[in-house]
């Protein structure tokens, strides 16, 4: 059984933190998948979608935090479409608990279509922003020279 979608560099936004991010929301709808098609039962199923939407919702507030802090001019929109998905699958963990949908292929095809054109036009976007105007490359010296003055909590340990 070939996966359900398979990562490529061409997903790549050009932030190593997101692209990690995806690359691990992609294992998990790949893991839903396999669960689905080898039949491992409802209960399995739900449990990788709830270990999904949990981890979509972590990667979401990592995605944002960087836009802030980039003053990345898109951010309202953004948080919008991360929104609407937080909330369409809240409604099917909702449908799902009351015995009124199931986890269908339908319902993979539509996460797949959702995380690949999430990534290639709106996270795209947002890395080619971030990779210019608030990077890296930008602030990494000033945590550097900032870190060498400084004792930080962390050096005490």
């Amino acid at each position: 059984m070939s996966e359900l979608f398979e990562w490529s560099d061409s997903f790549s936004v050009g932030v190593q933190e997101i692209d990690e991010q995806h690359k691990e929301l992609v294992g998990l709808l790949n893991q839903l998948h396999t669960a689905i098609h080898e039949h491992h039962g409802s209960e399995a199923a739900r449990r990788i979608l709830d270990e999904l939407a949990d981890y979509t919702k972590t990667h979401f507030m990592v995605e944002e935090s960087l836009m802030r802090i980039s003053n990345y001019p898109d951010f309202a929109a953004h948080k919008q479409w991360h929104e609407d998905l937080i909330g369409q699958v809240v409604a099917l963990q909702e449908k799902l608990d009351n015995g009124q949908a199931t986890i269908t292929f339908e319902l993979l095809h539509f996460l797949k279509v959702w995380l690949t054109k999430h990534i290639n036009e709106a996270d795209k976007r947002f890395g080619e922003y971030f990779t210019h105007h608030g990077g890296a490359a930008e602030w990494a010296p000033h945590v550097e020279e900032s870190m060498t003055k400084k004792k930080w909590w962390w050096k005490f340990w």
